[in-house]
């Protein structure tokens, strides 16, 4: 029989674990953290958050094996469940940056606009749904160490057959999450594999677990030999949360969720870009041509400029046609 428990605001939750009330609304809309609703405030029972407190700190004698569950999908969120089997009236907009949940808030107040409904899938799977016509754009970071360059060659693999147009959104620092003050003086991808350092890895298909297995391929690191390898977080958010508690030494993901993560520090590695795939057939249609207007809009931009840890000097600009 499950205990009594007390119902936690967002705000009692986030100073618990240390992070800020946004992580806790990513969180909870990620599925990491059970939550439910009363009216329209979102609370959290305390034992539910125990138990998420607990598997992350693990009650097994060894602190490596399965740090942190995988989190619930969207599809078994009551909160926050999407449609995936067939895609919704007005655009599904794939990917996970808060940037397109503001993409969406634009494009639902444009003259030309549609209801826009979020997917936060990484860039394998919004590409995937992309392909099978569930999805009407996917925003993605895919690293391609052979040219050295994002995403286009991605595309083209992923979407065989069917032309596409690559739209830049912004680009973003990817780098390492440790503790504050760097004390195990983690500075390169080779430092992984010293002993005492425990790492939390991203789900496959995400970009920045595409820039982690490209990066130890070219830097000749065997990941059976980085502690920790096999244990996954579902977000940037997830990763520096798990850093800031002690769970993990390092982690890896963007500048900005480190922003939002108490006594943590960033250290950058590698410019990546975040760039919207639309298929070309797509692009002339009203709903599409109002999301290439906001991307190049001030009011975009400018709140976007706001979040920090983004660079804005190309956001709009059509990168490639695949």
């Amino acid at each position: 029989m499950r205990k009594e428990s007390n119902p936690l605001t967002p705000a009692e939750v986030a100073e618990i674990l240390k992070i800020s009330k946004y992580t806790v609304y990513e969180m909870v809309k990620r599925g990491e953290i059970p939550a439910y609703r009363v009216g329209k405030k979102i609370r959290v029972d305390s034992q539910d958050l125990q138990e998420y407190i607990d598997k992350g700190k693990g009650n097994e004698p060894a602190p490596d094996e399965h740090l942190v569950l995988p989190p619930a999908s969207l599809l078994e969120s009551p909160l926050l469940a999407v449609e995936t089997t067939a895609k919704a009236p007005g655009l599904v907009i794939c990917g996970q940056d808060i940037c397109l949940d503001i993409l969406g808030r634009h494009l639902e107040h444009h003259p030309a606009g549609v209801r826009a409904y979020r997917q936060n899938l990484g860039s394998f799977a919004g590409l995937l749904a992309l392909y099978q016509d569930r999805a009407d754009l996917a925003a993605i970071h895919l690293w391609d160490s052979d040219s050295n360059s994002y995403n286009i060659p991605y595309v083209r693999r992923l979407l065989p057959g069917i032309p596409a147009v690559v739209i830049h959104l912004a680009c973003r620092m990817q780098g390492f999450y440790v503790a504050r003050g760097n004390p195990k003086n983690i500075k390169q991808w080779e430092d992984l594999m010293q002993p005492g350092i425990r790492f939390v890895n991203r789900e496959a298909g995400s970009g920045t677990r595409v820039l982690i297995d490209e990066q130890f391929r070219v830097s000749g690191i065997n990941r059976q030999m980085v502690k920790g390898y096999e244990n996954l977080e579902f977000s940037s958010l997830a990763v520096a949360s798990a850093v800031s508690r002690g769970i993990v030494e390092v982690g890896v993901g963007n500048q900005k969720a480190s922003m939002q993560v108490r006594d943590i520090d960033f250290i950058p590695l590698r410019k990546e870009r975040y760039e919207l795939v639309i298929k070309k057939e797509d692009i002339d249609r009203a709903p599409f041509q109002a999301v290439l207007e906001i991307l190049k809009s001030p009011a975009f931009k400018a709140e976007l400029q706001g979040l920090g840890d983004y660079d804005l000097s190309e956001t709009g600009k059509t990168v490639a046609e695949v």
